[in-house]
């Protein structure tokens, strides 16, 4: 294992260097998982670094799952490149399942309630809404301008639905959507999708149908996250 690590010689950060080295001997496989790397003391002068900067260096690559470090035993090789980036993939994947589950329990409720709810004032508001989105379909489509609608209209039936807890959840999820997604509607096909499933819902609370109302948000919720995991697995 010696001839793997030389002298580190470049320019800049030492920690960042020892990184580099490390990540490309473990991309091309030169140490493979699992493998274990020397003790500390021979590792350093290995590379013709201090202790304290390789120490820096092992966190970093703990830290993003590129060594292992198991105390007591010591430092072991953890994911490749390819490895790393599909298991970072499936994680997305449960995570986002789990946001749409939550989604489609909190919001088929959310358009049940409006529906039997909703004021006359609050059923104009959501159908301005849906004018908006229709001046935004227009080419060239604005994509930000409807992501904020298509926000603006689900937050407004949950509104609808005159339950504070139901606003204050989906408040907070809807600022974790807001954070981390991009929207659905770029995925081909999604726009007239999504944009015939916001009247199917608008229609259904409009005509006071409660079970309509929650089944067709429910439709709703499970085609964005199709059309989601269908964006992730996308290559780039």
């Amino acid at each position: 294992m010696e001839s793997l690590f030389h002298p580190i010689r470049e320019s800049g950060s030492l920690s960042d260097r020892i990184v580099t080295l490390i990540e490309e001997l473990i991309d091309s496989e030169a140490l493979g998982e699992g493998q274990q790397l020397p003790p500390e003391r021979d590792l350093a002068t290995m590379l013709g670094v201090s202790r304290p900067a390789l120490r820096e260096a092992i966190k970093i690559l703990e830290a993003h799952q590129r060594l292992i470090v198991k105390h007591g035993q010591g430092v072991f090789v953890g994911l490749n490149k390819q490895d790393l980036v599909r298991q970072r993939l499936a994680n997305l994947e449960i995570s986002l399942m789990e946001l749409f589950r939550v989604r489609e329990v909190l919001e088929s409720t959310a358009a049940n309630w409006a529906a039997s709810s909703a004021t006359v004032e609050e059923i104009e508001v959501l159908a301005r809404i849906l004018e908006e989105q229709e001046e935004a379909y227009l080419e060239p489509v604005d994509f930000v301008r409807l992501k904020h609608l298509d926000a603006l209209f689900h937050m407004t039936i949950v509104s609808m639905a005159k339950n504070r807890f139901l606003s204050q959840t989906f408040a907070a999820l809807q600022e974790m959507i807001d954070e981390g997604m991009e929207t659905t509607l770029q995925v081909p096909g999604r726009l007239e999708i999504s944009r015939n499933d916001h009247y199917r819902v608008f229609e259904a609370i409009k005509d006071r149908n409660t079970e309509v109302a929650a089944a067709a948000a429910a439709i709703h919720i499970n085609g964005a996250k199709n059309a989601a995991m269908k964006r992730l697995r996308q290559p780039t």
